[in-house]
């Protein structure tokens, strides 16, 4: 007589390898070496730290605009550029750099602003129409008119916006952060990066390069899977837990001899972040319950999962849930703001960005956030004040002297500092250097950016090398 074997489901198979002879003495022992290392257990690279002093901020915001943003033409108010349109300049070496071979001709004819500058708020901030909605929240914005990158080609100024550095990898700003503070969620990434495409740089802009790699950015791209195969397949957890106990156990044994694998201790802390993640990011991730109220505050159509909206709402809820740095990526490494040809191509780039952002800092006020979440707005570097021929319709790449703004946080609203030169050309008075710019995002998060190191390659290394000084004059 024939009898019917039914075939085992995946969880008494689970059951059966971890019960069975074969591998019950493996667990045992992993859990009696884990028992026995608890008087001196693991240390974990992501529990929160305490701050080398008093923070201003508990959390980062960094909007970045892909391309190079002009300075003169949306913060940087410059009436002599105005009044001197297609007068001859004779360009100092050093910003030729910025044009190409063939086209390094010292005399050049300044541009005029495209877009008419207006006083915004009662502190009478000058900031152009291309921003009409950011101008709006003008007393909240502590403008930065003096930046200063060391490279004017994008690959290597974005690395710089980002790392410190414009020749050599190096750790993303946001991983620093990480190793310095840790996260306030264990179950969601302590850097998450909302980008729809690669930026100039690639994934080094959230790269954690030598630092562990737990500290990484964790790259989410807006549409409707934001986060691949966050959903569980079953309805409960148990079977998971199950099942990815079994893994770690053999993950651990394996690590043992294999001690001081960054790449290893990573991808086993990735598995446990994965499980995390899938209890609380598809909530994070559901706009359904948001009003339409606040659809409407970020410009966002109900239902939408594209657009810089969709990527500043999430930034608040993430926020709201313990990630401690977020960045918002406006494009990529195309379709960006490098306007060489005709600065009108501003114009969809502005749109696409500017209620979203004013949205943004209107729902952090109103609901208690934007005191302690720093929000930081950049670009890798400016645009020329002046072109090769009169009456051009577009601009260069401008480092020598850019600007950001910073709002919350710790910082001065309705507040300008750093001057550049009458024609926007160089800084004239308080540079900030992007070390500069990267110590004072250090100290509004309680960090000393000299002491926040790390031992690599037999010396220590920090965010802003061997420089950078903490911009006191803007912090509130």
């Amino acid at each position: 007589m024939n009898s019917a074997t039914p075939h085992p489901s995946r969880r008494s198979m689970v059951r059966s390898l971890v019960g069975g002879s074969l591998l019950l003495p493996g667990i045992v022992a992993e859990l009696l070496a884990q028992d026995s290392a608890a008087a001196a257990p693991a240390i974990d690279p992501l529990a929160p730290r305490p701050p080398h002093f008093r923070p201003r901020a508990k959390r980062v915001i960094f909007l970045n605009m892909s391309g190079g943003a002009s300075h003169v033409d949306s913060f940087d108010y410059k009436p002599q550029l105005f009044a001197d349109h297609n007068k001859a300049f004779h360009v100092p070496q050093k910003m030729l750099e910025a044009f190409a071979p063939n086209n390094r001709v010292a005399d050049k004819y300044f541009k005029r602003p495209q877009w008419e500058f207006k006083q915004r708020g009662q502190s009478g901030l000058w900031i152009s129409e291309l921003f009409p909605h950011i101008a709006s929240c003008a007393d909240d914005l502590c403008l930065i008119r003096s930046m200063k990158n060391d490279h004017a080609d994008h690959f290597q100024a974005t690395l710089g916006m980002h790392t410190g550095s414009v020749t050599f990898a190096r750790p993303s700003i946001g991983s620093w952060v990480s190793l310095g503070l840790g996260t306030m969620n264990r179950n969601l990434p302590s850097f998450i990066v909302l980008a729809p495409r690669l930026p100039y740089g690639g994934g080094q802009v959230w790269s954690s390069d030598f630092l562990p790699g737990c500290h990484q950015g964790t790259p989410v791209a807006p549409g409707p899977e934001p986060i691949a195969d966050i959903q569980r397949r079953q309805s409960g957890s148990g079977l998971q837990e199950m099942e990815l106990g079994l893994a770690q156990a053999f993950n651990r044994r394996h690590l043992a001899n294999r001690a001081g694998d960054p790449n290893l201790t990573a991808r086993i802390q990735s598995f446990e972040t994965a499980f995390g993640m899938q209890s609380q990011a598809p909530e994070a991730f559901d706009l359904s319950k948001e009003t339409d109220a606040t659809h409407q505050l970020y410009g966002l159509p109900r239902g939408s999962t594209k657009g810089f909206a969709w990527q500043c709402l999430m930034a608040r809820r993430l926020a709201e849930r313990g990630v401690r740095f977020l960045e918002l990526i406006d494009t990529g490494a195309s379709s960006n703001w490098d306007a060489h040809s005709d600065m009108l191509g501003h114009v969809p780039l502005a749109k696409n960005v500017d209620k979203p952002i004013a949205g943004l800092l209107t729902d952090l006020k109103l609901r208690g956030m934007l005191d302690d979440t720093l929000v930081v707005w950049t670009t890798e570097f400016g645009r020329t004040p002046f072109n090769t021929a009169k009456d051009a319709k577009g601009r260069e790449h401008h480092a020598e002297v850019f600007s950001s703004w910073m709002a919350g946080g710790g910082v001065k609203g309705g507040f300008s500092h750093g001057e550049s030169d009458e024609h926007g050309c160089a800084v004239a008075a308080n540079e900030v250097h992007i070390h500069d710019f990267h110590a004072t995002i250090l100290y509004l998060l309680g960090l000393d950016h000299e002491r926040l190191t790390y031992r690599h390659a037999g010396r220590d290394f920090r965010l802003t090398d061997v420089s950078g000084h903490v911009v006191r004059e803007i912090v509130a």
